[in-house]
């Protein structure tokens, strides 16, 4: 029997460690996982989470379950992922205007891009594409900016909306090009694109996937992708960079874990998710969407967001555009 005090205080810590650890950790997953879209569903961002979803829920051998959860330009669903406990069981899969935009564009924004999350991979772009009316005169990007430097603030660019990547896209042209196109601002992609095609307003930029078949009907004329390079799902059609250097702005698509999360947790989801972009199968269904796979490391993400950010600060500075 033990009669030491110091023993018998040793033996009541030890007791006390071994119930309070658990018998063995479980791996992870060991329940499903929820994938956050602080999008509306049917959107680029959904289209592109649910593709993915499917994919991981297959490779971790856990649901992962898409919760579309909107509002506010994204930044509802971003706040409540942004509280959510870092285990890695909740997860955001959001797109570069509410991660790298809206803390530019809203006086308050309820989560901080970088210091709530955990940067896994990119995941796809979108480019966006400079369309105009049949009737427009111009036939190309530099048509259209010797036009416009002829006639300052005479030419009009419809958007979806004041503070939109496609809003900002056609600021981003004004200051890089030199000119001075006025806004139209509509409510959503929708109306302007229709207002277009019915030339009550004559240009707009919109996402690829959403104005290529009117492109291929005839019913608009592209006149340049924002993306740095062309689009292998339109080579066609120019990049507005080659006739305006370093023009380049791109919808992409990425996913964060929350800040906090074990890095063994990060890293598996890291490397499941760039086994799952790698396949074949999974890249031709986003192919299919409109969306080129990005992929790459955490590490490059990161510095993906934060250049993005200081881009589009400038971009929002100099527009003067603000939402609240």
């Amino acid at each position: 029997m033990l009669r030491n005090p110091r023993a018998l205080a040793g033996l009541a810590a030890s007791l006390a460690l071994c119930a309070a650890a658990p018998a063995h950790a479980e791996p992870y997953p060991a329940k499903p996982i929820q994938m956050v879209v602080p999008q509306a569903p049917g959107g680029t961002n959904d289209i592109v989470a649910r593709l993915v979803a499917a994919d991981l829920s297959q490779r971790l051998g856990q649901q992962v379950v898409v919760e579309n959860r909107p509002g506010a330009g994204g930044n509802i669903g971003t706040q409540y992922a942004a509280r959510a406990t870092p285990d890695g069981y909740t997860l955001l899969m959001t797109i570069s205007s509410t991660q790298a935009i809206n803390p530019s564009l809203y006086r308050q924004v309820p989560f901080d891009p970088v210091k709530d999350f955990e940067p896994i991979a990119p995941v796809a772009s979108v480019p966006n594409v400079l369309v105009v009316n049949p009737a427009f005169p111009a036939r190309s990007m530099a048509e259209l900016i010797s036009m416009a430097k002829a006639r300052p603030d005479y030419y009009r660019f419809a958007s979806a909306g004041n503070g939109t990547l496609n809003h900002l896209l056609g600021e981003m042209l004004n200051s890089m090009a030199g000119i001075k196109l006025e806004h139209v601002p509509y409510k959503g992609v929708a109306p302007a694109l229709n207002d277009v095609l019915g030339n009550q307003v004559p240009m707009a930029f919109a996402s690829l996937p959403s104005v290529l078949p009117h492109i291929k009907a005839g019913k608009v004329r592209a006149l340049g992708v924002s993306s740095a390079r062309r689009s292998p799902f339109a080579p066609d059609i120019p990049a507005i960079g080659e006739t305006v250097p370093g023009y380049s702005g791109d919808l992409w698509v990425g996913l964060f874990a929350v800040k906090g999360t074990p890095r063994e947790v990060s890293q598996k989801l890291a490397q499941t998710l760039h086994a799952a972009l790698a396949d074949k199968a999974l890249r031709d269904k986003l192919a299919a969407q409109g969306a080129e796979v990005l992929d790459g490391t955490p590490q490059q993400f990161s510095a993906l967001l934060k250049s993005d950010m200081d881009k589009w600060a400038k971009i929002v500075k100099s527009s003067g555009a603000q939402v609240d």
